[in-house]
């Protein structure tokens, strides 16, 4: 299937180790973005194996995440390791659960109400001091590709060292401001009343479902609303800006990036 050159090496995890029926690939290919490299990987999947969702899927190379460089942009090179690790996910409209750097996420959306405030997050950590909680107003995440993006350039920062607060759950919350200060990512994509808000809980499975159990009544179906034109008014992104984006989710990569050099 290839030749005896080898210089890429390509680390197949989960689901993407069906797709070819190996968990390693050795490709004879050096100074490929990564973009070439999926599409050069959909090509070469046999036809009768499970296909390869591209759309679902983080990046590593040589162990770093591809959102915090140059995404599929980024270029692949001479002996570098690149890893491809679905992210799974499951659950009903109401409930997401993916599994992202070995690590159990749930995300859920709130019904805003009078009485849900900031002080309501804090009942529910001391409630639940096990699981790792951010609340983000539903305005300020587009949907589930931005959601997963954002979170997973969070987790990469924090097991490199780099986040913006000193504590994970704030990096998440600033990522999606795209504020380097906490109090204006606190008061612009913080938890309001009356405001639907995206519940990001981080933790074991059993207590994640102890929280959603707890939380189902006043949840409602996630990304039912567009907010592009939100987003790109908040954060000045015109329409001159996205077409030179050469990408399927113009608005989504440029959000990501800018909450990218942030690190």
């Amino acid at each position: 299937m290839f030749d005896d050159v080898y210089m890429i090496i390509i680390k197949l995890v989960g689901g993407a180790k069906k797709s070819f029926s190996t968990n390693e690939l050795k490709i004879d290919k050096s100074d490929i973005s990564i973009q070439q490299l999926l599409d050069l990987l959909l090509e070469l999947k046999p036809s009768n194996t499970p296909d390869l969702d591209v759309e679902n899927i983080l990046i590593a190379v040589n162990g770093a995440d591809s959102s915090a460089m140059e995404g599929k942009m980024t270029l692949i090179k001479n002996n570098d390791v690149v890893s491809i690790i679905p992210v799974i996910h499951g659950g009903s409209s109401k409930r997401l659960l993916f599994n992202m750097s070995h690590k159990l996420i749930q995300v859920i959306e709130i019904q805003g109400q009078n009485q849900i405030d900031i002080i309501f997050l804090d009942t529910l950590r001391k409630k639940f001091p096990k699981i790792k909680l951010q609340a983000v107003s539903a305005n300020f995440i587009l949907n589930n590709y931005h959601l997963k993006k954002i979170i997973g350039l969070s987790l990469y920062s924090d097991k490199n060292n780099l986040l913006l607060s000193n504590k994970l759950e704030m990096d998440i919350l600033m990522r999606f401001a795209i504020s380097q200060q906490i109090s204006t990512a606190i008061n612009s994509a913080g938890i309001k009343p009356k405001q639907n808000f995206i519940l990001i809980a981080i933790g074991n499975r059993k207590a994640l479902d102890l929280l959603y159990t707890e939380l189902s009544k006043i949840s409602v179906d996630m990304f039912s609303k567009d907010n592009s034109s939100f987003l790109k008014k908040h954060f000045k992104i015109n329409d001159k800006q996205l077409s030179i984006v050469l990408s399927k989710t113009p608005l989504e990569d440029i959000l990501i990036e800018k909450a990218t050099v942030l690190l």
